[in-house]
């Protein structure tokens, strides 16, 4: 359970991208008063947990709605973990774990940035959403499937932590301190994501003896 829990833990930080939002979050709330972040950061994390659980509670009913297979997913979970380990390890945006250019114009425009782009796609983003999905499916039982479910609430607590404290930690960390939190928890994720795939096309029986 432990281990499930540390698996779950570091990939829901990465796909959170908590340390990024920091950054993201101060900048599109430079304007704004305080009390205001508050209420964008509060609402934001409520809306994206909520948005994530249900992924999470009815990720086996979505999976049998659109008849994908267990180790489909997992092999698909995994590349698309592995494209955010990239970005991250090459210090690149990722569309995985942030906005977009044009998603990051439209906001600016926004009075309240909770439920876009805080929500979604910065913290209930497809890459997040897409892990909440292969973590749950593929509990073992009900235990590590609540061990998964309390991971991803405590990588939510941190993220809203996150929020509050954007401006000190942007001031505190720099665009380096980012870049090497970055990096090495891409590694981490990359490794995670190849044995994601590798489990995948394993339990596919694709490959003869692979199983």
């Amino acid at each position: 359970m432990a281990n499930t829990f540390l698996i779950a833990l570091a990939t829901f930080f990465a796909t959170v991208g908590v340390a990024d939002i920091a950054f993201i979050f101060a900048a599109l709330t430079k304007d704004n008063s305080a009390r205001q972040r508050l209420v964008f950061a509060t609402r934001g994390a409520l809306i994206a947990t909520g948005i994530l659980l249900f992924f999470g509670f009815l990720g086996n009913s979505i999976l049998t709605l659109f008849a994908i297979t267990l180790p489909a997913l997992r092999t698909a979970g995994g590349v698309l973990l592995l494209l955010i380990a990239i970005d991250m390890v090459f210090a690149r945006h990722s569309g995985g774990t942030g906005t977009t250019s044009e998603e990051e114009a439209e906001s600016q425009s926004r009075n309240d940035i909770s439920v876009f782009p805080l929500a979604m796609p910065l913290l209930a983003g497809p890459g997040t959403i897409s892990a909440v999905v292969l973590l749950t499916t593929g509990a073992r039982n009900e235990a590590d499937f609540f061990v998964v479910i309390a991971a991803l609430l405590v990588i939510m607590l941190a993220s809203w932590l996150t929020l509050l404290a954007a401006i000190p930690i942007q001031r505190l960390l720099g665009l380096t301190g980012l870049a090497v939190v970055s990096r090495v928890v891409g590694i981490l994720l990359a490794a995670l994501a190849v044995q994601f795939v590798f489990d995948g096309i394993k339990a596919s029986g694709l490959i003869a003896g692979a199983g």
